[in-house]
């Protein structure tokens, strides 16, 4: 009998602890959803912007990204988010998709712009710019190197020297 207490006092204290340990991680988590108003913005592409992603403004989470869909008729994503309620932001405010370092994760960054009317629910971010792509950047300065063609593998044609010369590896 004393051991069947036993058992049934640590079961006990262990569920507590689960208990204590999901409420801790749900408090940090910010799960919650705060209130706010809801934007929307186009880009040509947000790779790796994911629903949950936060949405800042000077480096503040002001929100959050709540859903991404593609626009059938421009092939466009579409990203809805939220601004939490107090944040006016101007009509011409600008929003890009970024990285959180060189590694992280990315979220939706807000630039206010200088216009006197604001944004109201529902309205559109119309100036924005897309994720840059680390594969495509590290792609073209290794394969590119700021030529025209990118395909082609050594210099462009060589143009002549500025004292009317030719220019180095051409003859005269």
């Amino acid at each position: 009998m004393t051991r069947n207490i036993l058992e049934t006092l640590l079961g006990a204290i262990v569920l507590l602890v689960a208990i204590g340990f999901l409420a801790f991680a749900y408090s940090t988590s910010q799960v919650d959803r705060q209130g706010g108003y809801e934007l929307v913005a186009r880009f040509d592409r947000v790779d790796g912007l994911e629903p949950g992603s936060d949405v800042r403004v000077s480096g503040i989470k002001v929100g959050s990204v709540l859903d991404q869909t593609l626009d059938s008729e421009s092939y466009r994503a579409e990203v809805r988010f939220t601004v939490r309620d107090g944040v006016e932001l101007p009509a011409d405010s600008s929003a890009s998709v970024v990285s959180n370092g060189l590694l992280g994760g990315k979220y939706l960054r807000i630039v206010p712009g200088g216009d006197i009317d604001m944004l109201r629910p529902g309205d559109e971010v119309m100036l924005t710019q897309s994720a840059i792509s680390l594969e495509d950047l590290i792609g073209h300065m290794v394969f590119g190197q700021g030529s025209s063609n990118p395909g082609a593998g050594g210099p462009g044609p060589a143009s002549p020297a500025p004292d009317g010369g030719a220019a180095f590896g051409e003859e005269q």
